[in-house]
């Protein structure tokens, strides 16, 4: 094989595998950040359910501002550091269940305020805007 071959197929093999981690990363990373009406209004009171385990799911939450407010933080079988939450804005920090549900009351959240919810390392977080 001579020296131009060598180059060639390296360049080659390094597009390959450079397309796949850009674009495979890219495909994973985007359906985390799809909003996603996971809210429901239940006798003046409205729960949002977000699921922990691996991250937390959805990442990306929708709500309306102004009216009492509950998070149901699902967990089931979770094994990783999202089990730890904290939420700043509302005091709260704790190790969720490694199954079932923790309900968590965030007041009346105002509008363009948005709520996070991040893990202890900081690795994985939540987000929901309040309109």
């Amino acid at each position: 094989m001579n020296k131009n071959s060598f180059i060639a197929i390296t360049i080659l093999i390094l597009g390959v595998f450079g397309s796949i981690f850009v674009f495979g990363s890219e495909t994973n990373n985007n359906k985390n950040f799809i909003l996603v009406e996971n809210s429901e209004i239940k006798d003046g009171i409205q729960y949002i359910t977000i699921n922990a385990g691996g991250g937390y799911s959805p990442k990306i939450s929708s709500a309306k501002a102004g009216i009492p407010t509950k998070l149901i933080m699902k967990t089931d079988g979770i094994y990783d550091c999202s089990a730890s939450l904290a939420i700043r804005s509302v005091g709260f920090q704790k190790i969720l269940p490694q199954t079932g549900e923790t309900e968590i009351d965030i007041g009346i959240p105002k509008a363009g305020i948005p709520l996070q919810g991040v893990c202890s390392m900081g690795m994985y977080s939540f987000l929901v805007n309040f309109n």
